[in-house]
């Protein structure tokens, strides 16, 4: 198989070793470090590590020209094209949730290319007992940081004791779980183009739950 590819999947990504720079939030769910990876007009590259300021510019792993701008059909693994940004993968950067210590929920959406956010987007995460008439859930979750990068990450901060949650509620990612609300935009870092930010439930490698404890 070759090492890399030029198409929307993880196996068009390049293959490398260890766990790269996403050490910190690859648990739980273990995340595919190839998440970290995505597409610009240089070729496939990954955040800089260990740089900031005027040097915090991508790694180039692979060097393709005009890979975030392709949008001719898919070659060589059969998957989608690089035409415009979409979400590949959720990961939970908590493990689970006390209920009486309180804390903040977070999430990150990976995309497959960098992508740029006006205003404040949610994340939608709901709650196995939001239906049972107990008032808890779904919980939206704030847009926090991320812009300029392929990784956008959401919180919510939940108050100790707070009936927002109860022991051993299933905190989940659903489908279609972002929102653009209040003129919010998510757009392609290449071109400006809405990025597409419709997803599957369960989506990626590390969606998982989080279970809530007393």
């Amino acid at each position: 198989m070759p090492l890399w590819g030029t198409e929307d999947t993880l196996e068009g990504k390049p293959k490398i070793h260890g766990r790269s720079f996403l050490t910190s939030p690859q648990t739980p769910g273990q995340v595919d470090p190839r998440t970290g990876i995505y597409a610009t007009t240089a070729g496939w590259v990954q955040a800089g590590v260990g740089r900031s300021g005027k040097n915090a510019m991508p790694e180039i792993l692979v060097a393709i020209r005009g890979l975030s701008t392709r949008s001719a059909a898919a070659e060589g693994f059969g998957g989608t094209a690089m035409a415009q940004a979409n979400i590949t993968s959720f990961n939970w950067n908590i493990t689970t949730f006390d209920k009486s210590a309180g804390g903040t929920l977070s999430v990150t959406a990976n995309f497959n290319e960098a992508v740029d956010v006006t205003g404040t987007p949610k994340l939608v995460v709901t709650n196995g007992n939001q239906g049972s008439g107990s008032g808890r859930g779904p919980h939206n979750l704030t847009y926090a940081s991320g812009t300029g990068t392929n990784r956008l990450t959401f919180t919510l901060a939940i108050a100790a004791a707070n009936a927002a949650t109860n022991a051993g509620d299933i905190l989940v990612v659903g489908a279609n779980s972002i929102a653009q609300v209040g003129g919010s935009t998510i757009v392609d870092d290449v071109g400006g183009g809405n990025a597409v930010i419709t997803n599957s439930a369960g989506i990626g490698t590390a969606t998982g739950s989080i279970t809530v404890v007393a």
